[in-house]
């Protein structure tokens, strides 16, 4: 029988479970709900009763599952300690030791969701074939994640790659995130923010946009117009690849990737989203950095998947 892993994506609706060879294939996979009641207690019951169901259904024994790894939405350290996951209900407590112990002492390594997606799209999407990366991903937030040598880096609490709350906005009327700051990168990154300036813009001008004669316009209109050459449109998306350039920027100086991968929902927009990006990267930053290429993920919802596969695989 051959070995296998499991990759588990805990996100705040469905948990995305993968069953891995020890090959780097996905052989298998499925979701189930979060069960977030009772502060989130039932969440690792339901994840061992799926596995402990897949090897039976399987006939895998237990000695040839390499072991389980798992992504989180929230701060996770190096020893598997989650801090505080508001999402899931969740305190202070050590999910791989937790988890390890529940599954009879399997091999059980943990990180944080956006990290580990970096770690898969590092493994198996687009950065493949580079061993330092950066993930940014635009989506109703803005996420990410940083893997030097093929490591996920972590920081000393969990906190590495928050590159959403990276501050880019300095003006005074800079928008309020979510976590209580102002002016950070996923108050004008995220669809939402990207949305939120294209109101504002037409509001406050009146320029011809075929924008305003759709109720409701999503981001995906905004890009949709942008690329046959809407003016307003054109002015948000130049703005949002400015911040993005920035941030991108600020990144490289201290990480010095060979790759930025862009994922998230935005990143539909394809090459358009990261051609501009990257010239408004190139005029920011600094020359020794400057050669980091420009990626769309590959993954992804699979990509958190993958990274806990490889947490255990790699």
């Amino acid at each position: 029988m051959e070995k296998i892993c499991f990759g588990i994506d805990v996100g705040g609706t469905t948990v995305k479970m993968g069953m891995f060879s020890e090959e780097a294939k996905l052989l298998e996979s499925w979701e189930i709900p979060t069960r977030k009641e009772d502060e989130g207690n039932h969440i690792l019951e339901d994840i061992c009763s799926e596995i402990e169901e897949k090897l039976v259904e399987k006939q895998i024994n237990r000695s040839d599952l390499l072991g389980v790894g798992i992504g989180i939405p929230g701060p996770v350290t190096k020893d598997g300690t989650v801090l505080n996951c508001v999402n899931l209900g969740w305190g202070i407590f050590n999910v791989e030791e937790k988890l390890s112990q529940m599954l009879g002492g399997i091999k059980v390594k943990a990180g944080n969701d956006a990290n580990v997606a970096a770690l898969g799209e590092n493994w198996q999407g687009g950065g493949q074939g580079f061993e330092d990366l950066v993930l940014i991903t635009l989506g109703t937030g803005v996420g990410g994640g940083v893997v030097i040598g093929d490591k996920i880096i972590t920081g000393s609490n969990g906190a590495a790659g928050e590159i959403g709350h990276m501050p880019v906005v300095y003006d005074a009327d800079a928008e309020e995130c979510g976590c209580g700051k102002r002016g950070c990168l996923e108050t004008v990154g995220s669809a939402t923010g990207i949305v939120r300036e294209a109101k504002k813009l037409l509001a406050s001008s009146d320029m011809d946009s075929s924008l305003r004669d759709i109720d409701g316009f999503t981001c995906k209109d905004i890009f949709d117009a942008a690329k046959e050459g809407d003016e307003a449109a054109l002015i948000v998306v130049d703005k949002l690849t400015e911040y993005l350039g920035i941030a991108a920027a600020h990144i490289a100086a201290v990480t010095n990737p060979q790759v930025i991968v862009i994922g998230g929902g935005v990143s539909k927009a394809g090459r358009f989203l990261l051609d501009k990006i990257e010239e408004k990267f190139m005029e920011k930053a600094f020359k020794a950095c400057q050669n980091a290429k420009f990626a769309l993920a590959t993954l992804g919802n699979d990509a958190g998947m993958y990274g806990a596969a490889a947490l255990i695989l790699c």
